[in-house]
């Protein structure tokens, strides 16, 4: 299972890779370029399921 996750920004593109929390699911986050909430797609139950490079630890 994966410690780490790089989240990819669906409106400008930043990628930054964050730790992935393993008492709780992410459901909004900010991005650190632009500034938007970013909220998880319709589907996913958080943000790194959605625009993550490893999806959360309840999913791995």
């Amino acid at each position: 299972m994966s410690a780490t996750s790089e989240i990819i920004c669906p409106y400008c593109n930043y990628q930054t890779i964050e730790k992935l929390p393993t008492a709780y699911c992410v459901i909004a986050y900010d991005c650190k370029s632009c500034g938007k909430t970013i909220n998880p797609k319709e589907e996913d139950c958080c943000v790194y399921c959605s625009y993550g490079s490893h999806k959360c630890p309840s999913k791995q």
